[in-house]
């Protein structure tokens, strides 16, 4: 088989002082930290859509990148190279997951089924590559939002027909994310939102939405699929408000129906901030409420107000946010998804290595960071100090309800003005510096 990437080889670790482009400068995949490698700790994934048919476009011009497996003009022949291209860059990066949407790896026919037939074809080779390379699965999921049949949505779409070509999409994408032995499935609502409330019934649209999630538990237990259930948060954009607006707003959905036992969160951190949160904000919220499943780790840039996807380098973000995987006890079927596409003029093949590289290391740093900040616990000294007097005979009464109103004023009047302390936030930053 041809090499897609003939200039490239086995990405290695050589250490801080390596000046290689090309080479791991703090990821080193079997190095220990906190009796874990730093592999199973971080669980790298790249996404199948930005990395391979993601070709620098833009609202306001088409593609600036050429790429040898995208070539031919037949498009399943595009479909085979892509997914060897693929499995060649996962093989050289040594990533141990991929993740994908079923119209990323296989393109769309005349009708469903023979969209299927081409699906089934793609998985088959798929699933000798992922043998052959010894690569996984991290989620799959389907594109309900692409094609202008799902213009108006897909499980909220006012259509019944549309809503059932989304979930009969649903249905063949758990079937070969199943067959690829996939450890999760994603639920990201696309266009599942409004631009204005005069053309739209919310409450029949968010009831179909759970409907939609409703049936799919129910399939995902009749083919016995034991992968976990994600819902991805994100804001805006393309409509004006989606219904997954942030972790709070999905949360209170799956609670609503019924559903919170079947999903957990696949936090996005440039749909964190496109939200007005930051990313640490919606893994913390994901993890105390035991909903922190998966990642997709990427940036934004805050001076533009849309989805921008840059890789993350920010050693800030990615301490912050290891920080708070960690004390949530680390992934099990998530992991860390590089949903990130090259800038418009990085057109280079190469520059897909450099960019996952700095990725990684980036990630790599802050898991060390992470790891030195759980180990010796000065911001959990300093949260427990901080809210010691909850620990207090009297705090605890409060929180057990063995207190109310009459018997707290009862309190304060006998003890008046209480005394304060400081929060010592910059002091804590300057620690956080510290590690950094």
């Amino acid at each position: 088989m041809n090499q897609f990437f003939p200039s490239v080889s086995k990405i290695k670790y050589e250490g801080p002082d390596s000046r290689n482009s090309l080479a791991f400068k703090y990821y080193n995949p079997r190095e220990k930290v906190l009796g874990k490698t730093m592999a199973e700790h971080l669980r790298f994934a790249v996404c199948y859509w930005h990395t391979f048919k993601g070709t620098g476009s833009d609202p306001f011009g088409p593609g600036t990148m050429i790429r040898s497996y995208n070539s031919s003009a037949d498009p399943m022949q595009n479909a085979e190279d892509t997914m060897h291209a693929a499995f060649e860059l996962f093989s050289k990066l040594g990533v141990e997951f991929w993740c994908f949407h079923d119209r990323d790896i296989s393109p769309e026919a005349d009708n469903l089924a023979e969209t299927n037939k081409r699906l089934d074809q793609i998985v088959k080779l798929a699933k000798k590559l992922q043998k052959d390379n010894g690569i996984k699965l991290l989620w799959g999921t389907t594109n309900a939002f692409s094609h202008r049949r799902f213009m108006a949505g897909a499980g909220t779409n006012p259509s019944p027909a549309v809503f059932a070509y989304a979930a009969s999409q649903i249905k063949k994408a758990m079937e070969v994310t199943k067959e690829l032995g996939g450890a999760g499935y994603v639920f990201w609502g696309g266009r599942e939102g409004y631009e204005t409330l005069l053309n739209t019934d919310m409450d029949r649209e968010l009831d179909h939405l759970a409907l939609l999630l409703q049936m799919a538990v129910d399939y995902k237990k009749k083919i016995n699929f034991r992968g976990q259930f994600y819902i991805e948060p994100k804001p805006k954009e393309p409509t004006k408000h989606q219904y997954d607006f942030d972790t709070g707003n999905c949360i209170a959905f799956l609670q609503k129906y019924g559903l919170q036992d079947h999903f957990k969160m696949n936090i996005e951190a440039n749909h964190a901030t496109l939200a007005g949160h930051s990313f640490q904000h919606e893994l913390e919220l994901a993890a105390i409420n035991n909903m922190l499943g998966s990642v997709d780790a990427n940036r934004g840039d805050l001076f533009l107000g849309w989805d921008t996807d840059q890789f993350p380098t920010d050693i800030y973000e990615t301490t912050l946010a290891m920080y708070t995987i960690f004390k949530a006890g680390g992934f099990t079927t998530g992991g860390l998804n590089f949903d990130a596409k090259l800038r418009r003029q990085s057109i280079d093949p190469e520059d897909l290595f450099t960019a996952h590289i700095g990725a990684m290391d980036a990630f790599a740093r802050g898991l060390k960071n992470a790891a030195r900040m759980i180990k010796e616990g000065k911001f959990t000294k300093a949260i427990k100090g901080r809210y010691a007097g909850w620990d207090t005979d009297f705090g605890k009464k409060i929180e057990k309800r063995k207190l109310g109103f009459e018997q707290l004023e009862k309190y304060t009047l006998a003890n008046g003005e209480p005394a304060l302390q400081s929060g010592r936030q910059e002091l804590l930053e300057n620690t956080l510096n510290d590690y950094i």
